[in-house]
């Protein structure tokens, strides 16, 4: 293992930080959409060849940002392992992801989506020495007590007979994968563009979604595949799999890995609204209000102080 190229870092400043946050905002939109437009196509293509599709559309698509329109020179990366690392663990993310949406519901599969910022914080901790603050905690808290009164729809009795099944706990295990994978993306950065950074990721991710499903990707008949599957496939690569790998790799350069995916409580909130702007009704005003609790415990979040500051380094090329 080659050592980290020695860089000089210093504070991240405040701008930088509300990047940050911009970007994971955005990310929890765009995951949202992925639960709702996923769901679609599960009927039509297995799992692993759609990801494995997805992610050589994606990583194709950052080449060209990256390589053909910055003309960024092409290397093959120092210690390419990491890639295989991180690459493994967001394979195994969406397969479970994908497995869980064609027997679940798109907002119960959010559901479990909103444990992720307390596993990241357990894992940042591990990797990163990350430790959250009481303020920082709290705020945790409130937000994952108004996500899920938005899961439940304001309905107590829901709540209260709650039955786990079997496609919340397949996706649980790929939530850990992705928890996991949050801090390595700054525990593995070496001065890289985020680009970079980005494109061999996502290939490292196709080629881990190709070696899971080898049998189905041979199977799928491809040329008869509904217009449906191909509309999705080209929303998918280009925003919930190229722009989200951008995102959440600019956000955890700027925030602790923890606050960033805390955003992941508001993809519940967002599934809602995009279900109810595609004509399945909207929720009620009770399941409003727990919408505002989340948000306001992330407005809390945004100005709650880190116990260590991220640093930037001087090399870094966003």
């Amino acid at each position: 293992m080659s050592a980290a190229p020695a860089t000089r870092t210093r504070r991240m400043p405040a701008s930088e930080k509300l990047k940050g946050h911009l970007a994971m905002l955005l990310f929890s939109v765009l995951i949202a959409a992925s639960f709702s437009f996923g769901k679609l196509v599960t009927p039509y293509i297995a799992p692993a060849p759609l990801n494995a599709a997805r992610f050589l559309l994606g990583a194709a698509i950052v080449g060209v940002m990256a390589f053909g329109m910055r003309r960024i020179p092409f290397s093959v990366p120092a210690a390419p392992w990491r890639y295989a690392v991180m690459g493994g663990l967001m394979a195994y993310y969406f397969l479970t992801m994908f497995i869980a949406l064609g027997i679940t519901a798109p907002v119960s599969t959010s559901a479990v989506f909103t444990l992720m910022p307390i596993l990241t914080g357990f894992f940042g901790y591990l990797i990163l020495r990350q430790v959250v603050r009481p303020m920082m905690a709290l705020s945790l808290v409130f937000a994952g007590l108004g996500s899920i009164w938005v899961i439940f729809r304001g309905d107590v009795n829901a709540l209260l007979s709650f039955d786990v099944g079997p496609g919340e706990m397949i996706y649980f295990t790929g939530c850990i994968a992705h928890a996991i994978y949050a801090p390595l993306i700054s525990r593995f950065h070496r001065g890289e563009p985020i680009m970079v950074m980005t494109f061999f990721t996502l290939l490292a991710t196709a080629l881990w979604s190709v070696l899971f499903g080898l049998g189905d990707i041979a199977q799928t008949d491809w040329f008869h595949l509904p217009a449906i599957v191909w509309l999705v496939l080209a929303f998918l690569a280009v925003f919930p799999t190229a722009a989200t790998f951008l995102l959440i790799q600019y956000a955890n350069l700027r925030l602790p890995a923890s606050k960033a995916l805390a955003y992941g409580y508001l993809v519940p909130v967002n599934v809602i609204v995009i279900e109810g702007l595609s004509g399945h009704g909207w929720v009620s005003l009770p399941v409003m209000l727990g919408a505002l609790v989340t948000c306001l415990a992330l407005v809390v979040l945004y100005f709650a102080r880190e116990e260590k500051p991220p640093v930037r380094a001087e090399s870094e090329k966003a």
